[in-house]
């Protein structure tokens, strides 16, 4: 089968106007099919006080009440999206910016309230239009479309509910669903781009970077205590994408890109 790859940018190179430049020169490169999911960064938070409309957020996660959809759909689907687009159009690379609405792709539904322990009390938490996606209603055919026509499919952090509701939705979720989903008509190579240089064994120290981690090295590095926990959701992520159907998954900085789409990484690879 003919290779694609999935790379998903976080915000902390969103926020940061010469890393994006950097890897967006880096992604325009890339040779083979491509597609990119990218967060949302802390501009909308910014742009949100401007307006006077109030961040909210229950252990580290954003409440996205009604005004607050409205203002992550104007940024993440309006102005990052479209600067990311407008970007890679100035480096040749043919991109098209989406989120799940568009063609149907990602339909998901609205989360429903979660029991969740909240300063030592338990409660009920409504997240508000947060969007859990339906893996098995992906529309992957028309992204399939787009790919085999040369565009390069742009997806900003949001779904829909079918009926007429814009959900904000989690990058690395949307990533990994479009990689088991495109994993029938692909051998699909999922990228995670962050900060760090991979999974380190020692934070502090980026060159501890791991190259190679299974599911029996992955509870061995459990067992002995040697990973952030932060990063424990992204291997999560990457080992239920594999079983799956995604062929791999690599966890790398955003300065590595190139590298991590040959077989010479200098990520983590998932296996």
């Amino acid at each position: 089968m003919e290779s694609l790859f999935v790379i998903k940018i976080g915000g902390n190179i969103i926020d940061n106007t010469e890393a994006l430049n950097t890897f967006l020169a880096d992604f325009a490169v890339v040779k083979g099919k491509c597609m990119l999911v990218h967060g949302g960064g802390k501009i909308a938070t910014k742009i949100g006080d401007k307006l006077g409309i109030e961040s909210k957020y229950v252990n580290g996660r954003r409440i996205t009440d009604d005004e607050t959809i409205d203002l992550v759909t104007m940024v993440y689907g309006g102005l990052v999206n479209k600067k990311i687009v407008a970007g890679l159009q100035s480096l040749q690379c043919n991109a098209i910016g989406l989120t799940g609405a568009d063609a149907n792709i990602i339909p998901a539904t609205k989360r429903p309230l979660v029991t969740l322990s909240v300063a030592d009390e338990i409660k009920e938490v409504d997240f508000g239009w947060v969007g859990d996606i339906k893996t098995d209603k992906l529309n992957v055919q028309n992204a399939k479309h787009l790919l085999d026509a040369g565009f390069a499919p742009v997806f900003a952090p949001l779904t829909h509910d079918g009926l007429g509701h814009i959900l904000n939705t989690n990058a690395d979720t949307i990533a990994s669903s479009l990689a088991v989903a495109l994993s029938a008509f692909y051998d699909v190579r999922l990228i995670y781009c962050f900060e760090k240089r991979g999974v380190l064994e020692n934070v502090e120290d980026e060159n501890s970077v791991i190259k190679k981690i299974n599911r029996e090295k992955y509870k061995q590095l459990i067992n002995e205590k040697k990973l952030f926990e932060g990063i424990l959701p992204k291997i999560d992520n990457a080992f239920a994408a594999i079983e799956a159907g995604v062929k791999q998954v690599i966890i790398g900085h955003a300065d590595d890109l190139i590298k991590n789409t040959t077989e010479d990484n200098e990520g983590t690879l998932i296996y």
